[in-house]
């Protein structure tokens, strides 16, 4: 005879708003099995788990239900109490009658008999449990990091100053991201390249950290502690252990006039280029689709004057395999574009579309104020070179603009434009510089202040308004408004005007998440498994996220995101094993028909080949076999298997026909 012990939780007033939980326990104490019921306002604090605790200690408890918020908030915690009472802590069950009941119902009575009936069915699969031990798997202590910038950098270097091996793979030729190509930093105005430069140096130097430039993410296999990724180190064109990084194939290159992606369009660089003079490594590459070479099958000069011979024009893409434990993804930003957004969203055709060279956005802006930048630092505009003696920088471009189709905040805007303004005056003293913002979102230390600095000491001249048109007249561009704090009409002849626009994820950030299993919004960043709890980790166990990717931030917070994301993957490969949960599928090889239809639905390739042979080794017949190492329990397989070999453990066709007869009077 069953002895199940259940436990109703108020959580404050979460549940018990809705859901009468004396009621809920006082119904469940009558339940057939039932020894013990009652209710608690919070049954996850130090008394409530005494209570459980104490209750499985006098009463004899085989069996435990708590009926609170959701498993996946406090199961662990439930089940540690249970195992400190030497009960196998998988006789332990939570019932959800936070989201399932309080949170999706008024009706009062009506969550309260649902709340029974959750209950009553838990109670009947509790008796039925079964006692279940973890899974021991081996762990490869060696860490990926996908992402060359700010974030990336700090999390390969945390961890392997903890002694931890790191794989870094950044899909550009050099690391160093976004943040390489910034002027200065907000609020301090610390010079970005002195900042960064010197971490890109100790990355390449650092004997624990492998690194994969101009690489890609292939393919993803394994599971936490046992990852199998494939690296695509694509064709550099130039043979890097002969390179010397001497730069006279990129002097001599006759293709100079390509658009420089360092400097977001506004300079040039060779068909054959290092991307900066900062950059790591310090090895040039061929832009094949620009390369003469590559499309005449002429010219090859870059390979006539390379001393060491090291330009290879027949050079293919390789394949790298690397064995991981565990992953961090920080693969950073772009910006949205107003010519052509893409992904279903619409550009901003009345500010040009992208078309007036003078309308910039805050990268390119970064890159002319930069002393690296295509004018030396000097502010300059792109169209006829002149010192522009007014610039407009409008705020919000895409962001929270429903109707451009990006609803969200990027955060940062707000503090970049106000260090743009600074930047302008710092460098054109008689110059005018004018913002137009929704509102200013300054939270952070010393934000505020450095906004305030912008308008009190160098007069910058804040505008709160939306501007609804730009246009070229006379050589200068129009900007045309509404003052909205003045009620009127706002227009203002500029030289120069710099958009503020949205950050995005990356592109194919929805692709590379798809190949480790990592959630993501509909505007693909990723998504943390808990927003407050577990704010660095994903829900793909082993794989954590650092930086923009998971959602616009600063430097700072993608830093110390970055940080902790190492500490988790640090925190996991203290241990000599890892121990995954044991609800795994399991296969009756005695009735297996070895059809494999499980093997073919399966998403994590857990269902492997068993073959079943004689004591003269003569094979029988071949069956099913379940890795339960790579198995997450989800169950697919055993709702193919037209044998109905396959069983889940903790879900099994008794617990389940239990669990509906208990609705059924």
């Amino acid at each position: 005879m069953s002895r199940v012990g259940v436990f109703v939780c108020h959580c404050g007033e979460n549940i018990g708003r809705t859901v009468d939980c004396a009621k809920v326990a006082e119904a469940a104490g009558a339940l057939p099995g039932v020894v013990h019921s009652v209710d608690y306002k919070y049954m996850c604090s130090d008394p409530g788990q005494n209570m459980v605790r104490a209750a499985i200690r006098d009463l004899k408890l085989d069996g435990v239900v708590v009926a609170a918020c959701s498993p996946a908030m406090h199961e662990p915690t439930f089940r540690r109490a249970t195992l400190g009472e030497g009960l196998n802590p998988f006789r332990c069950e939570m019932v959800n009658v936070r989201e399932q009941c309080s949170w999706v119902h008024e009706d009062r009575p009506a969550a309260t008999e649902k709340a029974v009936d959750l209950v009553r069915m838990m109670v009947e699969k509790v008796k039925r449990n079964e006692d279940l031990f973890p899974i021991k798997v081996p762990l490869t202590r060696r860490a990926l990091v996908v992402g060359g910038g700010i974030a990336g950098i700090q999390a390969a270097l945390d961890m392997a100053n903890a002694g931890i091996p790191v794989v870094m793979v950044e899909k550009e030729p050099s690391i160093g991201g976004h943040m390489s190509q910034l002027s200065e930093t907000f609020p301090t105005l610390d010079c970005s390249q002195c900042i960064l430069t010197p971490r890109m140096v100790e990355v390449a130097q650092h004997p624990l950290i492998t690194l994969h430039t101009f690489s890609e993410i292939e393919k993803v296999e394994g599971y936490i502690g046992n990852f199998r990724v494939t690296v695509r180190k694509k064709a550099r064109s130039v043979d890097m252990a002969k390179c010397t990084g001497c730069g006279v194939c990129q002097q001599k290159c006759p293709q100079k006039k390509i658009p420089s992606e360092f400097d977001a369009g506004l300079g040039s660089r060779a068909a054959i280029y290092i991307p900066f003079p900062q950059a790591v490594p310090n090895k040039p590459v061929i832009d094949r689709e620009r390369c003469t070479h590559f499309k005449t099958g002429k010219c090859g000069v870059c390979e006539k004057v390379c001393g060491p011979g090291a330009v290879d024009f027949e050079q293919q893409d390789e394949f790298v395999v690397e064995n991981v434990g565990a992953a961090v993804l920080a693969t950073g930003y772009q910006l949205y574009d107003i010519g052509d957004p893409g992904a279903g969203l619409r550009g901003y055709p009345e500010y040009g579309g992208g078309k007036i060279a003078d309308v910039i956005d805050g990268l390119q802006f970064e890159r002319l104020a930069s002393a690296s930048g295509p004018t030396g630092g000097e502010i300059r505009r792109p169209s006829d070179g002149k010192v522009p003696q007014t610039v407009v920088f409008l705020q919000c471009i895409g962001s929270r603009d429903r109707a451009k189709g990006i609803e969200y905040c990027s955060k940062i805007c707000c503090m970049y434009t106000a260090k743009h303004a600074l930047l302008y005056k710092h460098k054109v003293h008689e110059g005018k510089a004018v913002v137009f913002y929704m509102d200013v979102r300054a939270p952070g230390k010393g934000y505020d202040e450095f906004v305030r600095r912008a308008v009190e000491e160098d007069e910058v001249l804040y505008l709160r308004g939306k501007v609804s048109r730009l246009y070229e007249d006379d050589g200068r561009i129009v900007v045309s408004g509404v003052d909205t704090l003045a009620g009127m009409p706002v227009e203002i002849r500029a030289d120069l005007v710099v958009l503020a626009t949205a950050i995005r994820p990356q592109a194919g950030a929805a692709r590379l998440a798809q190949k480790f299993g990592v959630g993501y919004d509909g505007h693909a960043f990723y998504s943390e498994a808990h927003p407050k709890l577990r704010p660095v980790e994903s829900a793909a166990a082993g794989v954590m996220l650092a930086g923009v990717c998971q959602g616009p931030k600063d430097i700072p917070e993608a830093v110390a995101q970055a940080s902790a994301a190492a500490a988790k993957v640090a925190v996991l490969f203290s241990r000599e094993t890892l121990d995954r949960e044991p609800v795994v599928a399991r296969v009756n090889e005695a009735v297996c028909a070895g059809c494999f239809a499980c093997q073919e639905v399966c998403p994590y390739g857990a269902v492997e080949l068993n073959e079943v042979r004689d004591r003269q080794g003569r094979l029988l017949r071949r069956t099913a076999r379940v890795n339960a190492g790579v198995c997450n329990g989800c169950g697919t397989c055993v709702a193919t298997c037209p044998s109905k070999s396959l069983e889940l453990a903790g879900y099994t066709d008794e617990q389940i026909f239990a669990q509906i007869s208990a609705l059924v009077p």
